[in-house]
């Protein structure tokens, strides 16, 4: 692609699309185009691509199937004398096994390099590579500190492959098959929004430096009782923090999707913060709820003689307020946020039946 070896990921994407364009003027044959985005599927992963200059370097370096080797292989060789067996001299070509695939994800799930992203999604199980030129806006490592306070997720339309996601030797568990993007078919759209939202996150960074003495006399409140939102906002007026300072952001995890608080505080009555947990109090049963992905969401059925300050004062966890909440289900977040609302709705819909019946008298 006429590019040097030192050539960033994004400055190889410009020179795959400008040699593409060439190639198309020229009407070249499709096997030349094929080599040219061949070539770049390579140098646009960073692994391959290590591999690869390693290769240049000593071409005595065992070479490895690319994602981990799945897919088809075309060989040539002969077979056996009673031909039961082939006998493979050469490889000539090894194809990825690959979909296509289209869907949101939070621009929080990457990791910023200083001259490329890795996007991850470990729910969905796939990972692709982005740089500067394929969104058409920079960045750097100090955006890892404040991702997690961003709320706009990328549009991602594109082909990934199978590949392997291997565990450390004696950890006891099985190799994960993951899919891995193809720097040549990735597309990425950004929201209208995202500019204010990166000034939004970086805000709300800079505000929890700079109160975070007060927050961490809030979170060991938290560590003892659960408390309202509302008494939550009331003590950071006391404590002289802006009153358009979310403090539910308090518990938010990296990896959290907004969409299931959202929609779980939409038809609370109260809203609780309880130590990493959001606690939250419907009219006829208690949900919980962790900030954090691969955790699940916990339905419990509220007793008709259960009120708001037995949350307040004495804690979820309280074992005398446990004991009180009948089990309805757990709910895990998985892949699709539009099930997971469906079966939270069944559950809580479910659960009035538990609430109305009578407490069972201690023998």
């Amino acid at each position: 692609m006429r590019i040097g070896t030192s050539a960033s990921l994004a400055e190889i994407r410009v020179a795959f699309k400008l040699r593409a364009l060439e190639l198309e003027i020229m009407s070249a044959s499709h096997a030349e185009r094929v080599k040219v985005e061949r070539a770049f599927n390579i140098l646009g992963h960073p692994q391959l691509r290590a591999h690869y200059d390693s290769l240049l370097a000593d071409s005595e370096v065992p070479a490895i199937f690319p994602y981990g080797g799945f897919g088809s292989r075309f060989v040539s060789g002969e077979p056996s004398c009673d031909r039961q067996i082939f006998f493979a001299r050469r490889i000539l070509m090894f194809v990825p096994e690959q979909r296509r695939r289209r869907f949101h994800l939070p621009l929080r799930n990457r990791d910023f390099l200083a001259d490329k992203a890795l996007c991850r999604d470990a729910r969905r199980k796939l990972e692709f590579w982005l740089d500067p030129a394929c969104l058409q806006v920079r960045w750097d490592q100090s955006w890892n500190r404040w991702k997690n306070l961003l709320s706009s997720k990328l549009e991602v339309d594109g082909a990934f492959v199978r590949s392997s996601n291997r565990k450390k030797p004696g950890s006891g568990r099985k190799d994960v098959d993951w899919e891995t993007g193809l720097p040549s078919r990735i597309s990425v759209k950004l929201p209208a929004d995202f500019q204010r939202d990166i000034e939004r996150a970086r805000d709300m960074y800079s505000r929890f430096g700079q109160y975070s003495r007060a927050l961490d006399q809030i979170r060991l409140c938290l560590e003892h009782k659960a408390i309202e939102r509302r008494v939550l906002e009331k003590m950071c007026s006391e404590l002289s923090i802006p009153g358009d300072f979310d403090i539910i952001q308090i518990s938010w995890r990296p990896d959290y999707d907004p969409f299931f608080y959202s929609e779980l505080s939409r038809d609370a009555l109260r809203v609780y913060l309880f130590r990493n947990e959001y606690i939250f109090d419907l009219e006829s049963a208690v949900v919980v709820e962790t900030p954090q992905v691969g955790h699940a969401t916990y339905v419990f059925a509220k007793p008709r003689n259960m009120i708001a300050s037995d949350i307040g004062l004495h804690g979820f966890c309280n074992e005398n307020i446990a004991e009180r909440l009948g089990f309805v289900g757990r709910v895990v977040h998985g892949t699709n946020p539009r099930l997971w609302l469906r079966n939270i709705r069944q559950s809580v819909c479910g659960k009035a039946a538990l609430a109305a019946q009578p407490t069972p008298a201690k023998t």
